[in-house]
């Protein structure tokens, strides 16, 4: 029998979702507490990595599980989240065809990056702070020049093991935005405190997100002209682009099948 489980973890806890030697990682997490509970090993397959201190909200998985030990998806997911850590919640499990894959059936990813200016206690653990202002316009127009398909090198880790570097970007975009704790209990606020970038594609190279944002960044404070990007992507160079951001801003936010 084989289950999708959709689930959102806080990352700051785990070296990423993958399995790593002497570090604590979700994907590990989640097989202890799945083959404590069906008595023997299981392994469980993601829609993609995360790194170290990053988050996600309805991150996908698939297990496959013998007949015989298969569980009813409501009572397997209520007896995960009772083994799991607070930082780690399954929000659904059902059972899926044979032949379904979190990795490679997924079509499109989405990661947002969050961002404020305003000493803020409540947006410290999950939103990069800048003491700095941003041209979001000038931003926006870099941004526009990372749609589409390109090889994204400069902006993956050095020593990446990828067979290609090859990713179609389908939206990337800065916008403003309201916190839960302005929004309902008015904490103090100017229009531009907080902002977002949400970025999909086909893939994802590891730490790509993160290092776009550094660059966006270099065009955001004035350092860097728009057009720099798509000298940048031409280039291929990692370390002529900005360097990367703070992963623990960084969510993972869905996944298309």
């Amino acid at each position: 029998m084989r289950y999708r489980l959709k689930l959102t973890y806080d990352g700051s806890a785990f070296c990423g979702w993958q399995i790593q030697n002497n570090a604590t990682s979700v994907q590990g997490t989640i097989e202890t507490a799945l083959s404590t509970l069906l008595g023997q090993a299981v392994s469980i397959t993601g829609a993609g990595r995360t790194d170290t201190g990053v988050n996600a909200i309805n991150y996908v998985a698939h297990l496959e599980v013998p007949a015989g030990l298969g569980l009813e998806p409501e009572q397997l997911c209520y007896k995960l989240n009772a083994m799991l850590p607070r930082e780690v919640v399954i929000q659904e499990v059902c059972e899926i065809s044979e032949d379904f894959h979190a990795r490679f059936d997924a079509k499109s990813r989405e990661y947002c990056y969050f961002v404020h200016f305003r000493k803020d206690p409540f947006a410290e653990k999950f939103s990069y702070r800048l003491r700095y202002p941003l041209d979001m316009e000038a931003m926006n127009k870099a941004a526009e020049l990372l749609l589409g398909e390109h090889d994204f090198s400069c902006f993956e880790k050095v020593g990446g093991n990828n067979a290609t570097s090859v990713c179609t970007v389908t939206h990337a975009c800065w916008s403003t935005y309201r916190p839960t704790h302005v929004e309902l209990m008015g904490a103090p606020y100017q229009e531009g405190d907080y902002i977002v970038f949400r970025v999909k594609a086909n893939r994802f190279l590891r730490n790509m997100v993160r290092a776009m944002v550094g660059s966006l960044i270099e065009v955001g404070r004035g350092k860097k002209d728009p057009s720099w990007i798509s000298s940048l992507i031409e280039s291929g160079s990692r370390s002529a682009a900005g360097q990367s951001v703070p992963g623990n801003a960084l969510f993972f936010c869905g996944a298309e099948y």
